[in-house]
């Protein structure tokens, strides 16, 4: 796990091609189809060479929970253990792994006329008046998302509208899931100096403008059931592009926006990470890959399956 523009799927590669791993994505972009320039996504021969689960498994139009992941990785990590591999999980969603590790309270299911009257609430008063209403009837909920967080901001309201009972209520009740039958080793790859993360951030923003990023998100604007607040629009690098074909900047801000919210990703990325009880390492360290695998050697540890 790690940052964006870490090395962490090139690390994955090499393990990969040198031990008895299968790789999982865990990357909320990546899991859709037709997003690949801007979500980074290996390509085609890449992927011949070392195939990802959970890759292009969801058009851009459908929504993808972090319960969705949860049940997906946990079916793919038992698939891989049965042929006798080992699950290596690789992304920076780090949701995703705090949700695969620590489970999910139940929560009530999405209702979609619940959600089309906040969304019309939003439209007409704006983001900051769902946020005041979540505060009357959640105040713990609203007081850890901002204004503007919209998608989180619907989902609680949501919750509370269809159930009754606040968010924070369900997330109060949540019951510790049952442990994974796997011996996990959790390592984070980060460069140590965040100046060199900001330089491959811009760099990398860079190459995927010029492989085509504007024209993958103007294909997919053309699509007429896709629009910029769905989950998957608001992608960091996407929502900016499309911003941008919108008429709202042009292509010298929406680059200079691209990179500030890939910056901000990586933020939020740290963040999450200094949670975790991981093994630290530089992407760019050599010979990482073979340190690693002779750790696994000395410890058999290495996300090894365990017999269930």
């Amino acid at each position: 796990m790690g940052p964006t523009a870490s090395g962490k799927t090139a690390l994955a590669i090499e393990l990969a091609s040198t031990g008895p791993y299968d790789i999982i994505s865990v990357d909320s972009g990546m899991v859709y189809r037709g997003m690949d320039i801007g979500t980074a996504k290996p390509d085609a021969t890449t992927l011949a060479r070392a195939p990802h689960r959970l890759i292009d498994i969801r058009d851009p139009a459908d929504a993808y929970s972090a319960a969705d992941f949860r049940h997906d990785a946990l079916t793919e990590m038992a698939a891989i253990a049965a042929a006798g591999r080992i699950p290596l999980l690789v992304g920076g969603t780090m949701l995703y792994f705090r949700v695969l590790l620590d489970g999910l309270a139940d929560m009530p299911p999405a209702d979609a006329d619940v959600r089309a009257r906040i969304a019309a609430l939003a439209e007409a008063e704006g983001w900051p008046a769902v946020h005041a209403r979540l505060a009357e009837v959640d105040p713990v909920a609203a007081a850890r998302l901002g204004p503007n967080d919209s998608q989180r901001l619907s989902r609680a309201l949501e919750v509370f509208e269809v159930s009754g009972r606040p968010l924070s209520v369900w997330h109060d009740e949540q019951r510790p899931p049952e442990a994974l039958p796997y011996d996990i080793t959790q390592i984070a790859i980060a460069p140590p100096d965040r100046t060199v993360l900001h330089q491959r951030i811009e760099q990398r923003f860079d190459a995927m403008l010029a492989d085509g990023l504007v024209e993958e998100v103007a294909r997919l604007r053309d699509r007429p059931d896709l629009h910029a607040d769905l989950p998957s629009m608001k992608a960091v690098g996407y929502a900016q592009v499309w911003g941008h074909l919108d008429g709202h900047y042009d292509a010298t801000e929406m680059r200079l926006r691209g990179i500030y919210a890939s910056r901000q990703l990586a933020k939020r990325q740290f963040t999450w990470l200094r949670r975790f009880a991981a093994d630290w390492h530089d992407g760019a360290q050599a010979g990482l890959a073979d340190l690693l695998l002779k750790k696994q050697e000395a410890t058999r540890t290495f996300a090894s399956p365990r017999e269930v």
